[in-house]
């Protein structure tokens, strides 16, 4: 099989140009402004609307009404705004105002000072009225303020503050259509500083944060002629060099976040510094997007992904094949005759695999390799009674091989035995009050049925020369993959109402060619992750198996049920509500024994 990350699906392309959005000078802009009975839309009412409708900079519109909020105006309030009951007493209700609203905003992005006040009380009315809130785009001058305005150059960011500093026309004076007159203009000064700060569109000025250096702004020009595909992108510097692998269902609209304040890693940030180029990779499906990710950043190890850089880097276990076989823990798999599982996804999780294995069965944990001749004298564990001690010909290499096979047995599908002897261990344990201890035991069990039960699941995966499996594509259609030893070899997506079966025979026929792994070969950490994936799909509702070549099975006693059975337990240790179970503390953490 080519190392090369290549499927027989999917192709870069050179997009068109497309811009980040409409322009400013485009956008259509309604600036409204509320007064209110008080503070909270759950306890006050509307009294005023009054809204501004501008684009480019010149005026459209205008829209202001008293509102007969139903209930007593404050008399502090109206000090503050100078309305009284008297004056709302014969204005229209909200019900029948907020549809008008509604009508003269549709289509434009509403704007406000303070913006959740002035919206929240907006989506109260058109939830107590029945009315569907529109997907409207909201723009906040306090939070724009805030960003382009120093305390060196106004005390505060209230809008009379703003309004006075930027010579507004209109003077707030806590009226809904003066003070909606005056956001105008302090909306077209803000809109001004940014523009000097290379911002021009409806998207960078949603998005704009000081946080975002400039530098990184100016990159936001690599993000056009992207697609809206979903895919796989990558950024390259200017030698060409991959720095950073991503996928996502929308390629053009991931990559502009990384110039906004969404991205907020300073890795990144540093990233986009050094990236002159981004290469998207369009993908039929999200799966074939996810194991492209994955080939592309073993193959250049891109210096700014941190995911599977390595994936040659997991720990396996070891039985060795001697007379009297023990556990290791390694991290390059050779064709030794020994039995292996794993990868485990640290040292630490394969450790505790191992220890449970030794609380569960008698198997010498010395590490040199035993001789027939006996020598020696028994060590601390053969006087527990936790090893056989074979090394000084106590026990036989028969009655040794009966020890060793139950942990074979384990590794590679029947864990009856080993999980078998935990439970009893535990349950004698738990017996005695010890509940620390059969705690470790617990975990220790919890790591390695997660490991093996893994093994266990991809190993059958990966013996399988090829399986095809179809399940429905949110657009119509199927999406079909082709699956050869535990690989993902090619994925189609059929149209909508078509016969799949033509294009499910045109993939087999074109089809990534594997070659069949060795006794260990391709069973090591490196195409563990894409199996894994490939498995997870398969898992999922909705898929149908439509060839296989070969059988794909899983043991019936494997460690997956066990593992099942035990993570929701353990899980609930982080439950305060959960009291089932008996809970002690040792070192800070909290360990739960069934009794």
């Amino acid at each position: 099989m080519s190392s090369t990350p290549t499927l027989r699906t999917g192709h870069a392309v050179q997009g068109t140009f497309d811009e980040l959005g409409p322009t400013l000078a485009e956008t259509t802009f309604v600036v409204v402004d509320l007064e209110t009975t008080g503070g909270s839309p759950a306890t006050s009412a509307i009294t005023e609307i009054g809204a501004v409708k501008v684009r480019g900079g010149v005026e459209l519109g205008e829209f202001q009404t008293l509102v007969n909020p139903h209930a007593h105006i404050p008399a502090f309030i109206s000090v503050l705004t100078g309305i009284t009951d008297a004056m709302v007493a014969e204005s229209p209700s909200i019900a029948q105002v907020l549809p008008s609203f509604l009508e003269f905003a549709r289509g434009s992005v509403l704007v406000a000072h303070n913006a959740r006040f002035d919206v929240g009380f907006l989506r109260a009315a058109a939830e107590r009225c029945g009315l569907d809130w529109p997907a409207v785009r909201v723009l906040d001058t306090v939070h724009l303020a805030r960003q382009l305005v120093p305390r060196d150059e106004a005390p505060n960011h209230k809008l009379a503050t703003l309004a006075a500093l930027f010579s507004s026309r209109t003077i707030p004076d806590h009226r809904a259509l003066h003070d909606a007159k005056a956001t105008v203009d302090v909306l077209h000064e803000l809109i001004g500083r940014v523009g000097n700060q290379g911002v021009h569109t409806l998207d960078e000025l949603l998005t704009f944060t000081s946080r975002v250096s400039p530098a990184q702004r100016r990159k936001r020009h690599l993000a056009e002629g992207l697609p809206s595909r979903p895919g796989v992108y990558v950024f390259k510097d200017a030698q060409g060099r991959p720095l950073y692998v991503g996928t996502s269902h929308d390629i053009r609209s991931r990559v502009r976040s990384y110039f906004t304040a969404s991205e907020r890693r300073t890795r990144m940030a540093e990233m986009v510094a050094l990236a002159e180029s981004v290469t998207p990779i369009v993908c039929g499906t999200r799966l074939e997007a996810q194991v492209r990710e994955l080939r592309l950043i073993a193959a250049h190890q891109p210096r700014y992904n941190r995911r599977s850089r390595h994936p040659d880097r997991g720990v396996w276990i070891k039985l060795t094949d001697e007379p009297f076989p023990r556990l290791s823990l390694v991290r390059q798999l050779r064709d030794d005759g020994a039995t292996y599982s794993g990868p485990y996804t640290s040292r630490l999780s394969a450790e505790a695999a191992v220890a449970a294995v030794h609380d569960a069965v008698p198997l010498r944990q010395c590490t040199s390799r035993l001789s027939l001749r006996p020598r020696g004298t028994a060590c601390a564990l053969a006087e527990m009674g936790r090893c056989g001690a074979p090394c000084t010909g106590d026990q036989t290499v028969e009655d040794y091989a009966a020890v060793a096979d139950r942990v074979r047995d384990m590794l590679r599908g029947d864990c009856r035995a080993v999980v078998g002897a935990l439970h009893r261990r535990m349950a004698d344990l738990s017996g005695e009050d010890r509940y620390e201890e059969a705690g470790v035991v617990r975990d220790r069990l919890l790591a390695l049925v997660r490991g093996a039960g893994k093994a266990q699941r991809l190993a059958p995966l990966r013996a399988t020369p090829e399986l095809v499996a179809a399940r429905r594509a949110p657009g119509g259609g199927w999406e079909v993959v082709c699956v050869r030893h535990g690989r993902l070899a090619g994925t189609v997506v059929t149209p909508a109402g078509a016969d799949p079966m033509p294009h499910v025979e045109a993939l087999r026929a074109s089809a990534e060619h594997v070659p069949e792994p060795s006794s260990v070969g391709l069973r090591g950490a490196v195409g563990t992750e894409e199996t894994e994936l490939v498995l997870r799909w398969l898992e999922t509702d909705g898929v149908r198996l439509v060839e296989l070549d070969g059988s794909w099975s899983c043991p019936v006693h494997g460690a997956q049920g066990e593992h099942a059975r035990l993570e929701p337990l353990v899980a609930a240790a982080t439950d305060p509500g959960f009291d089932a179970w008996p809970v002690r503390r040792s070192r800070g953490t909290a360990s739960l024994v069934a009794h």
